[in-house]
């Protein structure tokens, strides 16, 4: 019997070995032997809980996700704002889950499109928490919406090094400063980017998703005096 390793606390030991050892070297690059040691317990047990590696990957990726649901939740009482990493980075265990992240996205798995999934799902929880509480504006489109965020978030932790060399923000590294990472991204998201009157210029107040796909730039000579262009052809 397990009388030292079947401590109520074993198997969430287990886990958040894992997600650290995962993220920092990687699933082929760790063993179940390197997390038992790390956790306190026998390898047994962790296959007893686990069963196989894969097991415990597909069990990393749910905690990832009720980590991040769990924290943005209470993130969003506190202020306005959706951004993944800059709320998960400030947690205690936030860089483990964002590295882990990181590690995924680049090396892939059998079960990233399940994780990205779950993590849209869960983004579209606690924001519809934040829209009813009055911080987080209403859209027609709810899901588009977190998929952009979502998607942009996870842009951030594959290009991290070069975030890192831009800004100086470290989003990875354990006291690393994000600082220089909130800032602009909590601007972007509360102030956003483009002015009331370039919005009202565009006529329906809206996107213009086809603004430049055939206009040359003023003065451009192949738009202005071109007998064969099709919006020429019957200028005389």
């Amino acid at each position: 019997m397990f009388s030292q390793d079947e401590s109520p606390t074993a198997r969430d030991r287990i886990l958040t070995v894992a997600v650290e050892l995962f993220g920092a070297q990687g699933v082929r690059g760790t063993s179940l032997k390197a997390i038992a040691a790390q956790a306190g317990v026998s390898p047994a047990l962790v296959i007893h809980h686990y069963g196989t590696k894969e097991g415990l990957r597909e069990a990393c990726d749910e905690q990832v996700v009720r980590t991040i649901r769990e924290t943005k939740s209470r993130a969003m009482a506190e202020g306005p704002g959706a951004d993944l990493v800059s709320m998960v980075s400030r947690m205690d265990e936030g860089r483990s889950v964002l590295r882990y992240l990181a590690r995924v996205l680049v090396e892939g798995s059998p079960h990233l499109d399940a994780l990205m999934d779950d993590l849209v799902d869960s983004a579209l929880q606690y924001t519809a928490e934040a829209e009813r509480a009055g911080m987080v504006r209403p859209t027609a489109d709810p899901r588009a919406r977190m998929v952009v965020l979502t998607l942009w978030s996870m842009g951030v932790l594959i290009l991290h090094e070069q975030l890192h060399r831009m800004l100086g923000a470290d989003v990875l590294g354990e006291g690393g400063d994000v600082l220089p990472y909130i800032l602009p991204a909590s601007e972007i998201l509360t102030s956003g980017v483009l002015t009331e009157e370039a919005i009202a210029a565009r006529g329906d107040g809206g996107p213009d998703l086809h603004a430049g796909a055939s206009d040359g730039p003023p003065g451009d000579p192949d738009q202005t005096e071109n007998p064969d262009h099709p919006d020429q052809k019957d200028a005389t």
